[in-house]
């Protein structure tokens, strides 16, 4: 990082102290100004046009590589998109321009890195109009400059076209404006493909997918709105296959779940909770009831059903028709409330010994209530079963 720093400072005094020094008839850099810049001695005199062009195309392919870590495709890019005039004018202007704003010398690499266009972007035309519009928005300083390195395709896409729609199209998903600027920062990659993008949402809209759950799953899975339309459609289809409901509230949790994992992943957790005696239709049943179960990591699956088959020694028909309690905290949640729960029965502190599924319901304030404070004489020994593992810690 302190060679790219000092590479970059080095770019910028060298474009500081050496103007570009045109040719009045073909408007290329004089052999001074090339022979400073590139470190190659060679006379033009005595080469034409066309020849000085490709020996510059060469000299800055060679030296794009060099102090920028192009790769060549991107130096020949650059090389086939740069007229006299062009350089080092534009990069300069380009670079003072970022670093006004307060972009980091390792933000302007990396944006240039990504998108090398930006160099030679017109700054008044370009590129000031679509930073004083996402300033408009409310990005503070250091956000912004933290959104665009991030998201440097912004820089070389249309602001009419694609931004200004593309953001005002997730506004109006979002609707709270306090999440407004968190979801632009998490989407921002969107921005340029808004035309995808609507088709996509319309397309969620068709199945019944609108207002929270769209916004829900735009903030959650926001690469599915730029996928293509036929893998969408193929989520659609298995999930309505495992039998949800288009237009149903539940389909876009499968959605969800489906589109975040892969046919073998998804495969596999259903294959685990076949292991523990469930026929494939209890574990469909417990997917259709809970569709984020098998976002849970396999480890945390594994570790709950062992827990309520082998421990509580609960009935797999209680999992099967509550398969949420397998995604509580098992460090948090069940373990302390399995302590507390054996205390209350050991001592005999209920008439009627409680469900352990119904105190694993509660909120925090109802258990608290119900299960360590009302038992006065008892409240110490229970608050340090349930909170015994954050004391020592």
């Amino acid at each position: 990082m302190q060679n790219r720093t000092f590479e970059f400072r080095h770019l910028m005094q060298f474009l500081k102290l050496h103007p570009p020094l045109l040719c009045p008839l073909n408007n290329l850099f004089s052999y001074s100004c090339l022979n400073h810049l590139f470190l190659s001695p060679f006379s033009t005199s005595s080469l034409s046009t066309q020849r000085r062009r490709s020996k510059v195309d060469t000299l800055l392919i060679d030296y794009l590589n060099a102090k920028f870590k192009f790769s060549r495709n991107q130096s020949i890019f650059i090389s086939k998109h740069v007229s006299g005039h062009s350089f080092p004018q534009k990069p300069l202007s380009v670079l003072s321009f970022f670093e006004q704003i307060g972009f980091s010398e390792t933000q302007i690499l990396s944006m240039i890195r990504q998108k090398p266009q930006i160099l030679f972007s017109d700054v008044d035309k370009t590129l000031r109009p679509k930073i004083k519009h996402l300033q408009l928005l409310g990005f503070e300083a250091s956000d912004l400059c933290n959104f665009i390195s991030n998201n440097s395709t912004l820089l070389t896409s249309s602001l009419k076209k694609s931004l200004v729609p593309s953001v005002e199209a997730i506004r109006k998903i979002v609707c709270n404006e306090n999440d407004f600027i968190h979801v632009l920062h998490r989407c921002g990659w969107i921005l340029p493909k808004y035309q995808k993008f609507m088709d996509n949402v319309i397309f969620l809209q068709s199945c019944g997918i609108v207002g929270s759950q769209l916004s829900m799953l735009l903030k959650q899975q926001s690469r599915l709105f730029v996928a293509p339309q036929s893998t969408i459609r193929k989520h659609v289809s298995r999930a309505v296959d495992m039998g949800f409901d288009e237009n149903s509230r539940m389909l876009v949790h499968a959605i969800h779940t489906i589109s975040g994992l892969s046919y073998k992943t998804f495969g596999r957790k259903l294959e685990l909770i076949n292991c523990f005696g469930f026929s494939k239709d209890e574990s469909l049943q417990m997917f259709k009831r809970s569709p984020s179960l098998l976002r849970t990591s396999e480890k945390k699956l594994k570790v709950g059903l062992e827990f309520f088959l082998h421990t509580v020694m609960l009935p797999k028909l209680v999992l099967v028709r509550r398969p949420m309690i397998l995604m509580y905290s098992m460090e948090d949640r069940i373990l302390p409330r399995y302590r507390v729960w054996q205390l209350i029965i050991s001592r005999k502190l209920c008439k009627k010994v409680p469900s352990y599924i119904n105190v694993l319901y509660l909120s925090e304030e109802e258990f608290l209530y119900k299960y360590i404070t009302r038992f006065r004489e008892n409240a110490v020994e229970l608050l340090v079963a349930y909170k015994g593992h954050h004391l020592e810690t």
